[in-house]
């Protein structure tokens, strides 16, 4: 991987991690066009550069995180992390086949989109204001939604946002939720795919860090991640806006265009 490419990558996680976009599809497919997706390196740091954009909610909501009088904030996170902590590491070998593909992503992309033009229909009246509202019940149906979004191209924060409306709360509590939810999820998945996950062919697999330590891969992982806090940051004060005053309908129309334009490159290129 190029220096640049590391770097468009670094921006796309960074601006898609916390849209109901799916920051996974972008990236393989930004890595798909440049003919890298099957270099493990590459494999790695597009899971390992969330790491960035983790710190970036920690920053942002820095009072919330670091008031250790509120036990049952922490409480709900941990219960709510469960499902994809047990339902990644059952599914991840299936997970990894379908990253290989973009075509499926693509459709998936589309038909997210189409479900974020009419989800707002579906889920009227909410009764759930804020976080400290949130019952241990309600986020733990939250983080049963949220595994959704182990079939790649679904999105992550689609996934929880809708599990949050679900649930009675309102969008805007549904999407602040969805944030503090990917600290610990995807803070379990960095730290699996760096220690605990191998990568290359099944007679020759190596260990997330030690793909790290190699050449310049290292340099490559801290400006990944420094670029991806960063434009992050800009992403989530954004996003609330957007749906404070449109909703939801912008996503998805942004996904069933792009979805639909990528399904054409690569069934085109693959025929």
């Amino acid at each position: 991987m190029e220096f640049y490419q590391a770097i468009i990558i670094a921006i796309i996680e960074g601006l898609t991690e916390y849209l109901p976009v799916s920051s996974t599809a972008h990236m393989i497919f930004t890595s798909s066009y440049y003919g890298i997706q099957d270099d493990p390196f590459v494999k790695l740091f597009q899971v390992s550069i969330q790491f960035g954009a983790i710190l970036a909610v920690v920053a942002l909501y820095w009072r919330k995180f670091f008031d250790f009088s509120r036990l049952n904030f922490y409480i709900k996170l941990a219960c709510a992390v469960i499902p994809a902590l047990v339902l990644g590491k059952l599914l991840d070998d299936p997970i990894d086949e379908m990253l290989g593909d973009p075509i499926p992503i693509a459709i998936v992309l589309i038909i997210g989109g189409v479900v974020l033009l009419f989800i707002e229909n579906f889920f009227k009246n909410p009764t759930v204001f804020k976080e400290e509202d949130i019952s241990i019940k309600k986020a733990v149906t939250i983080g049963f939604w949220q595994c959704l979004a182990m079939m790649p191209g679904t999105s992550r924060s689609a996934a929880s946002i809708i599990g949050g409306m679900q649930q009675k709360l309102t969008r805007e509590a549904a999407a602040e939720f969805s944030f503090f939810l990917a600290v610990p999820t995807m803070l379990a998945v960095t730290v699996y795919s760096i220690f605990l996950k191998g990568y290359g062919p099944e007679n020759a697999e190596v260990k997330g860090y030690k793909l790290l330590m190699e050449a310049d891969n290292l340099k490559l992982f801290l400006i990944g991640n420094v670029i991806a806090f960063v434009v992050a940051i800009i992403a989530i004060k954004g996003f609330i806006g957007i749906i404070k005053k449109y909703g939801f309908k912008p996503w998805g129309w942004y996904r069933i265009i792009v979805g639909a334009a990528l399904l054409a490159y690569f069934v085109t290129n693959k025929a």
